[in-house]
């Protein structure tokens, strides 16, 4: 049989002539490394389409560059080349490269007393892109750690107080009924509401780093926040846990502006924005807090 050159659709001339600003594909299974450890991402790989002439792209060129981030670490130069790639490969069609990349970075976690530990996920996503102003590399992640309302903290405080003044009126009360009293149910007749609460970050990360600060990232914002989320747990944890929650009365502005205030001094975040999420337990709705920073021009 006579060998036949297979037709190029891509390759004729589009009808419409409109550059579009972003083809590719999403949701491509990729496995990686992000700080030595597997991470089974998935990612969103694209271009602009700049010549107005063309139907369309070369999605398999694009796909086929991938491979070099196969079971690899992850790292600002790597993502770089891969976006060159994608351009070198589409010389005359394009001037801007994308990639971003998803998934959830698990790390053990140990406990706040026990010598017990366990696995905590935190999503994340990172976003690239290389155009004529240079690389862009963003990261996106999530935090969950614990929240207690101050004002609640205060108003069962109060409520303490009173049921004191009643079981102890005109008594003089040792040491030992107090601190009976204190054991009881009858006298902490009240607690303060917590809920789970979640941090949304999006750092714009220098493009010269060497490495992606993801782990230090996370360390940096559950110290900052004091109550982070706990896995493996024996009472003497809970009971550390109720301690730190105790320490660390929060609305969500409180928490915001600590996070604020961590990330500005975090080295390799030339600017971010952030969200914090408070799912209340007292409304059935959220308290929410945003900020935002970008390092001045030198």
């Amino acid at each position: 049989m006579t060998a036949m050159t297979l037709p190029d659709i891509a390759a004729q001339n589009s009808q419409h002539h409109q550059p579009l600003d972003w083809v590719g594909m999403q949701g491509i299974a990729l496995p990686v490394l992000l700080e030595g450890r597997p991470l089974a991402s998935r990612c969103d790989a694209g271009v602009s389409l700049d010549d107005q002439g063309a139907r369309g792209i070369h999605m398999s060129r694009l796909y086929l560059a991938l491979e070099s981030l196969e079971h690899r670490e992850l790292a600002p130069d790597s993502l770089r080349r891969v976006l060159e790639a994608f351009l070198d490969t589409h010389a005359g069609l394009s001037s801007t490269a994308f990639l971003d990349l998803g998934g959830e970075l698990l790390l053990k976690r140990p406990a706040l007393v026990s010598p017990l530990a366990g696995w905590k996920a935190y999503p994340l996503r990172l976003l690239t892109r290389l155009d004529a102003a240079g690389f862009h590399l963003e990261l996106q992640l999530e935090v969950g750690y614990s929240s207690t309302c101050p004002c609640s903290a205060a108003l069962a405080r109060q409520l303490i107080q009173a049921r004191f003044i009643e079981d102890f009126a005109g008594k003089t009360p040792d040491s030992a009924a107090i601190l009976d009293w204190l054991g009881s149910s009858e006298g902490i007749l009240a607690t303060p509401h917590s809920q789970r609460s979640v941090a949304r970050l999006n750092l714009h990360l220098d493009p010269g780093l060497d490495r992606l600060p993801i782990t230090r990232t996370i360390e940096r914002v559950e110290g900052a926040l004091g109550t982070a989320l706990q896995t493996a747990v024996k009472r003497a944890d809970e009971q550390a846990f109720a301690l730190a929650n105790g320490q660390n009365l929060m609305f969500c502005e409180d928490a915001a502006r600590r996070l604020h205030a961590a990330l500005v001094e975090s080295p390799g975040v030339a600017g971010f924005s952030l969200e914090v999420v408070h799912a209340e337990s007292l409304h059935a709705h959220d308290a929410v807090a945003r900020s935002r920073w970008a390092r001045s021009a030198a």
